[in-house]
């Protein structure tokens, strides 16, 4: 039985500032722009050689509040979705269509930069993207558990 797996993880540098907006049904949507560059050394010229894709993201619910409250232009960012083609027809009756990744996921890349992680609570009613947010309002432990030695850490 064929299977059809729609998922796309990319990193790249936000093109513009999150747009928030919100559904009439109150739902949060946020969209932004993502540049993803290639490179490869030419084996003809030796020379590197760069392409660079531009995506449409979209963030809903929670996901999109969080995007639209943390990044601006210039963010380096590692999104995980999956991709959505829309249609449309323009005033003049051409008609359109565009790949927009619809996140999952959208964390901070930390190659080039650090970031502080402030963890919101859970909001009553808000259902977890079909990614899986997990996690709930589970306490971040970060202590050594009993017993530990680090004298027995093999590095």
């Amino acid at each position: 039985m064929a299977r059809n797996i729609n998922s796309i993880s990319v990193t790249g540098n936000v093109t513009r500032d999150p747009e928030l907006r919100f559904t009439p049904a109150g739902q949060a949507v946020a969209s932004f722009g993502l540049a993803v560059n290639r490179s490869w050394q030419n084996r003809q010229t030796k020379e590197w050689e760069e392409q660079t894709s531009f995506f449409d993201v979209k963030c809903w619910a929670q996901l999109g509040q969080n995007v639209s409250d943390t990044l601006v232009k210039g963010t380096r960012v590692v999104v995980t979705g999956r991709l959505e083609q829309r249609s449309w027809e323009t005033d003049q009756g051409d008609k359109r269509s565009a790949v927009e990744i619809v996140a999952e996921e959208v964390g901070a890349s930390l190659l080039f930069a650090t970031a502080d992680i402030t963890r919101n609570e859970r909001r009553e009613g808000a259902a977890p993207s079909s990614g899986g947010e997990g996690g709930g309002s589970r306490p971040v432990e970060n202590a050594a558990p009993a017993g530990y030695d680090p004298a027995e850490e093999p590095f």
